[in-house]
């Protein structure tokens, strides 16, 4: 594994180049699941949700119940850092965020592994570069995958190398950076606002629009198509190149109908062949959370270029209404409060809507030219929004890049001056580890050899009668030859 991606070798006067053992306790969690019933002996359970980059969100936090020496051992301190074991995106793994002691007699869970700085190292120090691209490129360089999850081993943990500065210069750089981070923070949070309201000035616009014609004439969607609701079929993935092209229900979450939201499966070609998809197919969500169940798209693909699943429901209209004029009722605020209201099921967390729940939903039908225009002033506003959203996305890029930046400088040591009077890293270093290695408890002594067990009585009575010693004039003849 490479010292941070650089040469060691060139590290600042007074940096040592270590590794995370050496400067921090390293412990998994508690192999217990989180107790929501009412328990005796409960303590707060940090668990993997709870964890993000530098942040820890406490709105939730589940209890665990534990017995006698357990919470002596995975008790959590303050400036303890809290490292995520494992996740679905590679980019994700090992994020981490320090505990602060916000509640007490707090544990976590075994997903979770506890980095306790020792004295070499300051904690807020260890959060910033623990969550920089220097030692993140080091985890994915070591995590293992299985089914589509990336883990990390609290043994591949502890070997991860950390160029560490002296302490009081750890304490300049924790300084410097917190107030160049906090104006980026700033910047960061006024994007991802501007970014929120421009779509909410895209649904203004839609509903709008949609008020503007109000009192036309109502008419159930089940009176509009053009032939009956269609549910699709899921089967098993497949890598076999002439497997049939399935979307997934990322593809309308987002409303980008590419080969990357779709997968080959082994679906049978004559069982599907009346599901591929057209173009002008409105494709509506049957199930999934709360927020999304019942969301919209309008397909754009071509020609019986993929079949659609089973969680999704298509919509084929008759030539009254246009496809993107209903897209337009069931994305408005009134269509996904009126599909939310209506979604049900035994998981609270994956509600379903049925055919019958479409077919209920009304909608306005004005006349063909009237949609059109409405269709086309939406359109035109939307693709505005999309060019003032397009220059915020940008922004946020250049704002991440500074940052990874700005963090390479200072974990480099470019970012404050070096003092040659604070002393050295390595020296502090040595001085933690005497003081670990006589911290540790004494070996118990080793136990005594046992003794040979008696003889019985009657293996006393068995036993022959001892040799005697050779006599003098024999031992000669046998050793003077």
């Amino acid at each position: 594994m490479s010292a941070l991606g650089a040469d060691v070798s060139k590290v600042p006067k007074g940096w040592i180049v270590t590794t995370l053992d050496q400067v921090c306790d390293v412990n998994g969690g508690i192999q217990k699941q989180a107790k929501r019933r009412p328990v005796e002996n409960k303590f707060p359970f940090l668990r993997v949700a709870n964890v993000g980059r530098g942040t820890l969100d406490l709105s939730e936090v589940h209890e665990v119940e534990l017995f006698d020496g357990e919470i002596e051992r995975f008790r959590l301190k303050a400036g303890d850092l809290l490292v995520v074991e494992g996740n679905g995106s590679p980019d994700q793994i090992g994020r981490a965020a320090t505990w602060k002691g916000a509640i007490p007699d707090a544990v976590h869970q075994n997903h979770l592994i506890r980095v306790r700085p020792t004295a070499a190292i300051d904690p807020k120090f260890l959060e910033l570069l623990w969550n920089s691209p220097l030692v993140a490129l080091q985890l994915m360089s070591v995590a293992q995958s299985s089914s589509g999850l990336y883990t990390l081993s609290t043994a591949k943990l502890k070997r991860v190398q950390l160029a560490l500065p002296p302490l009081t210069e750890q304490h300049r750089i924790v300084e410097a950076l917190e107030e160049q981070l906090s104006r980026l923070d700033a910047a960061a949070a006024s994007v991802e606002q501007g970014l929120r309201r421009s779509q909410t000035l895209l649904r203004a616009v839609v509903d709008s629009e949609l008020c503007s014609v109000s009192s036309s004439p109502k008419m159930l969607l089940g009176n509009v198509l053009s032939e009956p609701l269609r549910n699709g079929h899921s089967a098993k993935a497949t890598i076999d190149p002439n497997g049939v092209r399935t979307l997934s229900l990322t593809a309308v979450t987002s409303g980008e109908f590419s080969d990357a939201n779709t997968k080959l499966t082994v679906a049978d070609r004559d069982r599907v062949k009346g599901l591929w998809l057209e173009p002008q197919d409105l494709l509506i969500q049957r199930s999934n959370t709360p927020e999304l169940v019942g969301t919209a798209a309008l397909f754009t693909g071509a020609l019986n270029w993929a079949i659609f699943p089973d969680l999704l429901i298509r919509v084929r209209l008759n030539s009254r209404v246009m496809p993107e004029f209903v897209l337009l009722e069931l994305q408005s605020k009134r269509g996904r409060s009126y599909f939310k209201g209506r979604a049900k099921g035994l998981a609270g967390s994956m509600p379903k809507i049925d055919q019958a729940a479409i077919e209920g939903f009304e909608i306005s039908v004005p006349a063909l030219e009237v949609q059109k225009r409405i269709v086309q002033r939406v359109a035109d506003e939307r693709e505005r929004i999309s060019r003032l959203a397009a220059e915020l996305v940008k922004a946020r890029r250049r704002g991440g890049s500074l940052r990874n930046g700005l963090l390479r400088k200072a974990f480099a040591g470019g970012l404050v001056a070096q003092d040659p009077a604070d002393e050295p890293a390595a020296t502090l270093l040595d001085r933690i580890a005497a003081e670990r290695e006589a911290a540790k408890p004494a070996r118990k002594a080793a136990k005594p050899t046992a003794r040979p067990r008696k003889a019985t009585a009657a293996a006393a009575k068995a036993a022959p009668a001892p040799t005697p010693a050779p006599s003098a004039s024999v031992q000669q003849e046998l050793f003077v030859q």
